[in-house]
């Protein structure tokens, strides 16, 4: 889902864990359902994003609003002791944004529980990943993509053995990205828009050149606007850009952003009636 709000994006059995100091079977505040086995490297990388992450826990305070509903998948993973995040290239057979770079996601289905069903769903019938190997942190901060659906981001940490099997039909590559480079790129710009609600927002525009795979990939929209803020999050910094938020009161920050983006989207219809 790469656009942004415009016309121009129990018992716990295998794979499922309570929260620290939960009770067996009770569901974490943080939404964290779901876990693996990780490797041991990287062990101090991945608790110190857990702590941050479960700071900016949003979980289902947006769900009720009157707005379509989509999630995406936003999967980390240690390699070489640093956070990388998986992202794929949408099939040039798709109708809608074909070969943009997104995360796994889609529309919520009527049989979804939640948003993390539906981000986990998805992610299964698009790059093969099975639910119970990733292990659920929370949910970030909605964005409203071009269609005006609500889009929640779940993160989840992902054992870095995974090897995707992209539906072919959805997905044409997948790839990883140090998550560094969202606060700290080597090509990068940025350029201001205004929706067709009339909101005025920033848009990053992030180049990524894979060596391994040697390909260049496009990296924008919303798609983009979720990895910078999960970067912000996760590593408390200041980025070599400019950014839209609050750096020193981030949590809040997004939180006003958001209800800004929501209320011109509430106003237009409300205007159209």
């Amino acid at each position: 889902m790469p656009e942004m709000a415009a016309e121009r994006e129990e018992q716990p059995g295998p794979g499922r864990c309570p929260r620290p100091g939960a009770a067996a079977g009770e569901r974490g505040t943080a939404g964290g359902r779901r876990c693996s086995a990780l490797p041991a490297a990287g062990l101090g990388v991945l608790e110190e994003a857990r702590r941050r992450l479960r700071q900016f826990d949003v979980g289902d305070r947006f769900s009720r609003l009157p707005l379509p509903r989509a999630a995406v998948l936003l999967p980390l993973v240690v390699r070489g002791g640093r956070l990388h995040l998986l992202l794929t290239v949408r099939s040039m057979q798709l109708r809608r944004s074909p070969g943009e770079v997104c995360f796994p996601g889609g529309k919520s289905e009527a049989t979804d529980k939640d948003d993390i069903d539906t981000a986990l769903r998805e992610a299964k019938e698009e790059v093969g990943l099975q639910p119970e190997k990733v292990e659920v942190i929370c949910r970030l901060m909605p964005g409203i993509d071009k269609m005006n659906n609500l889009v929640t981001p779940v993160v989840g940490f992902i054992e870095d053995t995974f090897q995707a099997t992209p539906n072919p039909d959805e997905v044409s590559e997948v790839f990883v990205v140090p998550l560094e480079y969202f606060v700290k790129p080597l090509k990068y710009k940025t350029f201001s828009y205004k929706t067709s609600s009339g909101y005025s927002t920033r848009i990053h525009c992030f180049t990524y050149d894979d060596q391994e795979g040697k390909r260049s990939f496009k990296i924008w929209g919303l798609t983009a606007h979720f990895a910078v803020f999960l970067a912000l999050v996760i590593f408390g910094e200041r980025p070599t850009f400019e950014v839209d938020y609050d750096l020193d009161n981030l949590n809040l920050s997004s939180e006003k952003n958001f209800i800004n983006l929501y209320a011109s989207i509430y106003e237009r219809k409300k205007s159209n009636l």
